[in-house]
């Protein structure tokens, strides 16, 4: 299943997002997955990627979309979310180091966290991607007595 959803740049859109990405998977997927565990991770890792479009890559360009593609394969899921901002070099990104009490920097850490591959590439024609992979995981099958 492949689907993308062109969205305007602006945190309010936030639900909308969401609702897409967990309502898409949640119709192919059904009930093989754990959605109270699984949506609580995904709700999080779109949040921090989309609102770091619109707070940054975005900032001062409200009217341009950000574009969201997720294609599902089995039990493999591949997010992109692509901006037209400036880009930011990761050779720049040093991780927090929480006793410094550094206040941001922590969303690439948590997306590395969250998810088994993360890939950012510059300007691929005039656009920035942040690819997200995983898979997710089979339900868990509880023993009745």
């Amino acid at each position: 299943m492949k689907t993308e959803l062109h969205v305007p740049s602006d945190l309010q859109f936030l639900n909308v997002v969401e609702n897409w990405l967990l309502g898409s998977l949640e119709l192919v997927m059904g009930d093989r997955v754990d959605w109270q565990r699984q949506s609580n991770r995904l709700r999080l890792v779109l949040v921090e990627a989309y609102s770091n479009v619109v707070r940054h890559a975005h900032r001062d360009k409200p009217n341009l979309p950000v574009l969201i593609r997720l294609e599902l394969k089995g039990r493999d899921i591949a997010l992109e979310i692509w901006d037209q901002g400036d880009g930011y070099d990761l050779t720049n990104y040093h991780e927090p180091d929480p006793e410094s009490l550094q206040e941001g920097g922590y969303g690439w850490l948590i997306l590395n966290r969250l998810m088994d591959q993360v890939e950012y590439t510059l300007q691929v024609d005039g656009l920035n991607c942040l690819k997200l992979q995983t898979s997710l995981p089979e339900l868990a099958q509880t023993n009745k007595i």
